[in-house]
């Protein structure tokens, strides 16, 4: 099996029930459940095919907009990737539902979510019917990359487009964009600020993959050589997460955390026995958010 393909079968992962025998642990707290006199954002789906970093793609994104956004202030943004993981209500994250009673509480900011698929190198999208899980077959082009070029695709092509298409005031604040992502949408996430940190200084890593799936697995030799870099990161990682031809999942989240902890970063790691899945990051997510947004009133 190749390196696309691996990355691939990581992708269908989180649209199945993968679960280990200590996954019951986790358990939603009342900030990732729906509750009275919460005012409820707005989710819209839209596709892009127009990308011209990743010629010839095409994909979903869904795009949120918390109730309480008027247009008199620019607001905040997060992006996610595997979009379709974190925007489902009955799936391991409940984003929305944890963005609506954070940004209500006044625990985060007033933020723009947008929660983008890998891109299909086709013409259609991989699938449209119930209960579908995309086969992104440009994924692990986009997301295992070590380069500037989703990050990239995210200034230049898609905040300009979801500005556009909702009328709205998107911050140019970096300490106001944050990114996230599962496996290897986490290493991708820590990618973008690394590259671009003129652009997102917040991250979101669950069971990120910093293995050799493209060269990831250097990162922890990088931070410790290069200047500290303006980056707010929160990652999450499993003992019982993968180990295969790649790497070590679970190892290489421990490098990371004492890479960041020697270069002295502004994070926190946030280890468990769980495996390769979102149940764990899902059950704490809002404190993941709080603890990344912990000073955003301040500004």
């Amino acid at each position: 099996m190749n390196r696309a393909s691996v990355a691939s079968c990581l992708f269908l992962l989180f649209g199945g029930a993968v679960l280990n025998a200590d996954d019951s642990q986790f358990q939603f707290g009342p900030d990732s459940k729906r509750q009275l006199r919460v005012p409820q954002g707005k989710v819209a789906m839209h596709t892009f095919n127009e990308s011209k970093v990743f010629d010839g793609t095409i994909r979903r994104y869904w795009v949120y907009i918390p109730s309480q956004y008027d247009g008199s202030q620019p607001a905040a943004v997060m992006v996610f990737q595997d979009g379709h993981a974190y925007i489902n209500e009955k799936a391991e994250f409940r984003t929305a539902i944890v963005f609506d009673n954070l940004i209500h509480k006044g625990d985060m900011p007033i933020t723009v979510g947008i929660f983008i698929d890998p891109g299909h190198k086709s013409d259609k999208l991989p699938g449209n019917k119930p209960g579908w899980r995309p086969r992104p077959s440009n994924r692990s082009v986009e997301y295992d990359t070590l380069s500037a070029d989703y990050a990239t695709f995210l200034i230049d092509e898609i905040l300009p487009t979801v500005a556009k298409q909702h009328k709205l005031k998107l911050t140019n604040d970096p300490g106001m964009r944050a990114i996230g992502g599962i496996s290897s949408g986490g290493i991708c996430a820590w990618t973008v600020a690394w590259e671009r940190p003129g652009a997102f200084r917040k991250v979101l890593s669950h069971v990120g993959s910093f293995t050799n799936i493209r060269g990831g697995h250097v990162y922890p030799a990088l931070i410790r050589k290069t200047d500290k870099k303006p980056i707010r990161a929160f990652l999450q990682g499993g003992e019982n997460d993968l180990d295969n031809a790649h790497g070590n999942w679970w190892l290489a989240n421990l490098q990371m955390d004492k890479a960041l902890a020697y270069s002295k970063y502004d994070y926190k790691f946030v280890g468990g026995k769980g495996g390769h899945n979102g149940k764990h990051g899902g059950a704490i997510l809002p404190e993941s958010l709080r603890w990344l947004w912990r000073d955003w009133n301040s500004k």
